[in-house]
């Protein structure tokens, strides 16, 4: 049996180690997760004929669940996309605001679209109505740009089905639903901060216009209304998914096990079942308006899957180092020292993210490394896991700085400056990572 000091210790190195193949040797994030899982096992004295069995069972189990809503949720996010879906949403939006709130609008817009859309899709596909705000009021884009960003990143952070929440949620043990709940309660405020109010205050300092090496066509913020899907359509299909698992969660608290109705609700609000169901309603209904065929559908599907792999090995990766931390006891013996110490896990787990988020640039990696590490410690506590992912999700978002794409993202389409870009996007991503902390650490008050 190892020392606690010794294996703590051999925590933190394999940490460091893990930024040393991300960040200097440049090696991929899923081979970097699966070197140092296997050199911490070896070092941390597991039977070597076993490390491959631990690998295979965290892979596995990981993925088993991941692997399902992932897939199903790129598939719903993309028919959104193909058609229009997401642009109607904006619209409409902005429209009931009208101009002088545009930005309330879109940072709301962002908020609802980023839960089955993936960040930087979403993005992309609204930025032309950025644009179009920016040229109409001859406001800063950055007026519009930043709650647009806000919205999108808050809810690709904290509400599942988008893939970190999820992945996390599975390591830590984490129920879906309470995730989501915990995930909106904590977003709403987040993205208010972080977008309108901040967009409007960096908005007046920094001027940005639409850059010109950007092209940029009147026609796809002016196209007919008729070629879009109805606004009432697209927040039925989002919310059909989350309703459902909410309402799973909710005959978990309130039906006694062995309810026939609570077995009828555990089974359609399960998150295969839920996203299943939203899924085939977005293929048929939203296939049908835009005069796709059977085969069209099935393409349109099956290109969603192309951005999904890498998501997934990273998301596999982590599950692998975190059932390493387990069952080489590290976990177990850090948990025992942390339990007699003032630390608490929240703010634990945001530390620990926010480290590798800075140091690495990934989110993702943020927040396999985090959930890893946190899974085996949470027994020790009374603490709701729900709220640790939160907490894991607010440290991932925090100082997105020149090692993260999303930044370059913004610096491009925005047209400015690197100082101003940390000026703006990540002032913005801390705004969210911060109230994203906050928020757990109060709901953390009251619930257990």
């Amino acid at each position: 049996m190892q020392s606690q000091l010794y294996l703590v210790s051999l925590l933190i190195i394999s940490v460091a180690v893990l930024l040393f193949l991300i960040m200097k040797l440049k090696l991929h994030a899923f081979v970097s997760l699966l070197i140092v899982s296997m050199l911490t096992a070896i070092a941390a004295g597991m039977p070597i004929q076993s490390i491959m069995g631990t690998i295979q069972s965290g892979m596995g189990g990981t993925l088993g669940f991941i692997s399902v809503v992932v897939g199903l949720g790129a598939m719903f996010g993309q028919m959104l996309e193909v058609s229009g879906g997401a642009e109607r949403l904006a619209r409409t939006l902005i429209k009931s605001f009208g101009k002088d709130r545009a930005a309330w609008a879109l940072g709301l817009a962002g908020f609802i679209i980023s839960i089955p859309v993936f960040f930087d899709v979403g993005f992309i596909i609204l930025v032309p109505l950025v644009y179009s705000l920016s040229k109409e009021t001859k406001k800063s884009l950055l007026h519009y740009g930043i709650p647009l960003l806000a919205g999108l990143a808050v809810t690709h952070a904290f509400v599942p089905p988008t893939p970190g929440p999820v992945a996390v949620a599975q390591l830590v043990g984490a129920d879906l639903g309470k995730v989501i709940l915990f995930g909106i309660i904590a977003g709403i405020p987040a993205m208010i901060i972080a977008g309108p109010v901040f967009g409007k205050f960096i908005g007046e300092r920094i001027y940005a216009d639409i850059p010109e090496y950007m092209s940029f066509d009147d026609s796809i913020v002016t196209k007919d209304d008729k070629d879009l899907p109805s606004f009432s359509l697209i927040i039925t299909l989002i919310l059909i998914p989350i309703v459902l698992i909410l309402l799973n969660t909710s005959a978990t608290v309130f039906l006694p096990e062995g309810n026939s109705l609570r077995n009828i609700v555990s089974f359609i609000g399960h998150p295969f079942s839920a996203l299943t169901i939203a899924t085939v309603l977005a293929f048929v209904t939203l296939g049908k308006h835009k005069g796709l065929s059977r085969e069209e559908v099935s393409k349109v599907a099956t290109a969603a899957l192309a951005p999904t792999g890498l998501i997934l090995l990273v998301t596999g990766a982590g599950g692998i180092f975190k059932q390493v931390l387990t069952d080489s006891n590290i976990g177990k013996m850090l948990a025992e020292g942390l339990a007699s110490s003032s630390m608490n896990p929240i703010i634990l787990a945001f530390l620990i993210a926010t480290v590798v988020r800075v140091a690495a640039g990934s989110a993702t990696v943020a927040m396999m490394t985090a959930g890893g590490i946190m899974a085996p410690l949470l027994p020790a506590f009374n603490v709701e896991p729900a709220l640790v992912v939160i907490a894991i999700a607010s440290g991932a978002t925090v100082l997105s700085h020149v090692n993260d794409s999303g930044f370059w993202l913004v610096n491009r389409y925005f047209g400015i400056s690197e100082k101003d870009t940390l000026k703006s996007w990540t002032v913005m991503e801390t705004l969210i990572g911060i109230v994203g902390l906050i928020s757990a650490l109060i709901l953390s008050i009251f619930i257990k």
